[in-house]
């Protein structure tokens, strides 16, 4: 009977350890699942960003005003007759 004892709590001891410190532990286990909560987040922005993208270029296949609002901000283009006014801070 003592050495049934004696083999089973060293088979308890062997698994515990295995539990906390071996391959696949707890300490693992809530490293992937905070990796896993970062990869969501960073997922949740990438889709945010292309309905972004997808928006614009359906803006720019529709209607000739976003054509326009892009070529005044990016490329500071300007229409005949028109004047352009710069204002600096001081």
């Amino acid at each position: 009977m003592r050495w049934f004892t004696l083999i089973l709590v060293l088979l308890l001891s062997a698994l515990q350890y295995r539990l906390w410190f071996g391959k696949h532990s707890i300490v693992e286990y809530r490293q992937m699942k905070q990796e896993v909560e970062q990869q969501r987040m960073q997922n949740a922005n990438l889709i945010q960003r292309n309905a972004l993208l997808k928006a614009d270029i359906q803006d720019l296949k529709i209607g000739l005003d976003a054509i326009e609002e892009r070529a005044r901000n990016e490329l500071g283009l300007i229409k005949r007759g028109e004047t352009f006014y710069r204002i600096l801070p001081q």
